[in-house]
């Protein structure tokens, strides 16, 4: 019981600090790459920007942190306080490293050159989403407003940011007059969902393994010591030779597959193996399963 709490704890620690490292790469991009560019995006924080471009006032993280606490007062009353706990924090660190990187960086770190600064700014926009996002966390904004709609009507979370960010980016040309601004801003939408949906998948990405050997029982026998994976045992039969055969299903995380490979070839080098791969386990020794 105390293990499992000190377990608990520990990952919760995890992905608060997850969280925050994140939110850091997030703020970084605008304030490193996007706005000293003039350059606009999807989210909450594209709308500030957009605002801070045409009045040349408030800075974009007093409009980002205005906005959230509204959209949070309503959260906290329509998804409850479950939902927002994780958005806070992130909404905060994402808040406090908005206002105190222009004073490191006041001319960014790209200035001139507007695809380079939309290329880098979105990459690191899609690493601090795609960070966030894993730790079951929330960088607020277009977020709280997509999980409301999603509450009450049928209009599924993903296409719900797409609407928004695509209004968002899209009214940036009431400010410029300017296509290619607009573009550009689809630009870095693109880059910043692509590294998020590379960054969450490739974190989740597992494989599954079929294993087919006569020395079944040492192999199974290995991965559950050496490597603390579970394995199960499925009764087969092969058709060629009408004879029963035991069948080994081993899920594993992907950085673990030369492991269990190297293992199994020094116990039995004629093993046949089919690995497939699996997008998402939840379970022990997995990701937790998401209410």
């Amino acid at each position: 019981m105390v293990k499992e709490l000190k377990n608990n704890i520990w990952f919760q620690l995890k992905d608060f600090l997850f969280i925050i490292l994140g939110s850091f790469s997030y703020a970084l991009a605008w304030q490193g790459f996007l706005i000293p560019n003039q350059l606009t995006t999807g989210a909450v924080t594209g709308l500030a920007s957009i605002i801070y471009y045409a009045f040349g006032t408030p800075p974009v993280d007093v409009t980002y942190a205005v906005a959230n606490v509204i959209l949070l007062i309503f959260a906290l009353k329509i998804l409850g306080l479950k939902f927002c706990i994780r958005t806070i924090f992130g909404v905060f660190f994402c808040w406090l490293f908005l206002h105190v990187l222009p004073l490191w960086i006041p001319n960014g770190l790209v200035q001139g050159d507007t695809f380079m600064a939309s290329v880098i700014g979105g990459i690191l926009c899609g690493i601090g989403l795609g960070v966030v996002f894993t730790s079951n966390g929330s960088t607020g904004g277009t977020d709280i407003i997509a999980a409301m709609v999603n509450k009450y009507r049928n209009v599924s979370f993903g296409k719900m940011l797409l609407y928004i960010d695509i209004i968002i980016i899209s009214s940036s040309y009431l400010v410029f007059h300017d296509v290619q601004r607009v573009i550009y801003g689809y630009i870095i939408m693109f880059i910043t969902t692509t590294v998020c949906d590379m960054i969450i998948n490739g974190i989740r990405a597992s494989v599954q393994l079929l294993i087919f050997s006569d020395k079944w029982e040492d192999i199974a026998e290995s991965i559950s010591n050496e490597l603390q994976r579970g394995v199960t045992v499925l009764d087969g039969m092969g058709w060629y030779t009408k004879k029963p055969k035991k069948v080994l299903v081993v899920v594993a995380k992907r950085t673990q597959i030369t492991q269990i490979e190297r293992l199994i070839k020094n116990i039995d080098n004629n093993a046949f193996i089919s690995q497939s791969a699996v997008s998402a386990v939840y379970g022990q020794g997995f990701d937790k399963i998401k209410s």
